[in-house]
C-alpha cells in the first residue's frame, strides 16, 4: 500500500469524442437503448471473433440495472469511470467484468474465461505481454493464489481489490481488463463509423 499506481490513462476522451459517441448513439440507437448486438456493432466487434465475449462482460459491466440494455446515462457514467476513475473504481467496474453470474464472487472458471478472452484479443491484435509464455490456466492458478485470502476458491471484492494493489503482477494482469477506455479507443479507431 505505500505504493503510487498510475491511474491516468494517456488517452482522454474530450467533449467531443463524447458527442461523436452520443450522434452514433442516437442514429444507431434510436430508442434511446443500447442491446448487446447493438453494442457489439457500437463499437465495431464481430459477433464472433476474439473480442465478442470480452465486448459481452464488459456490456454487463456498463449495464447498471441490469436490465440487458443500456441507455445513454449509464453509457457514459461507466466510459467516465473507465477514463477518469481512481483505481479502486476501475477495480470495482473491473470486477464485475469478471464476475459473470453476479454472485458477488469470481471463481476460477470466470477467471479463466476472462482471461482466455483477453488472450485472443492480444493475439488477434498482435499485442505483445510479457507473460505470453503462461498459459490461460496458469494466469488464472496464479491470480487465485494470490488473491484468495481465505483459500475458498472465491475472489470477493474486497479480495480482488486488496490483492490488485499489493502485488503488481496481479494488478498488470488485471490492467487487461481494467482498461477498457484503451479498448474503446482502439475499437473506436477501427471503427469506419467514427
Amino acid at each position: 500500500m505505500g505504493q503510487t499506481q498510475q491511474t491516468e490513462n494517456t488517452d482522454k476522451i474530450d467533449v467531443k469524442s463524447i458527442q461523436d459517441m452520443y450522434k452514433k448513439f442516437v442514429m444507431e440507437c434510436p430508442s434511446g437503448l443500447l442491446f448487446l448486438h447493438e453494442f457489439k456493432r457500437f463499437f465495431g466487434v464481430d459477433p464472433t471473433g476474439e473480442a465478442s465475449d470480452y465486448a459481452e462482460n464488459m456490456f454487463r459491466a456498463f449495464d447498471r440495472n441490469g436490465d440487458n440494455r443500456i441507455d445513454f446515462l449509464e453509457f457514459v457514467a461507466a466510459l467516465n469511470l473507465v477514463f477518469r476513475g481512481d483505481l479502486e473504481h476501475k477495480l470495482r467496474w473491473s470486477f464485475k467484468v469478471y464476475d459473470k453470474d453476479g454472485n458477488g464472487y469470481v471463481d476460477r472458471e470466470e477467471l479463466w474465461s476472462i482471461i482466455d478472452s483477453l488472450y485472443r484479443i492480444k493475439k488477434g491484435s498482435k499485442i505483445d505481454t510479457d507473460d505470453t509464455q503462461l498459459t490461460v490456466d496458469e494466469v488464472a492458478d496464479r491470480i487465485l493464489q494470490a488473491v484468495d485470502s481465505d483459500g475458498d476458491g472465491q475472489i470477493n471484492l474486497e479480495e480482488f481489490i486488496r490483492g490488485a494493489q499489493e502485488d503488481p503482477w496481479v494488478l498488470n494482469m488485471l490492467q487487461l481488463d481494467m482498461n477498457p477506455a484503451g479498448w474503446v479507443l482502439e475499437q473506436r479507431r477501427r471503427s469506419t463509423h467514427f
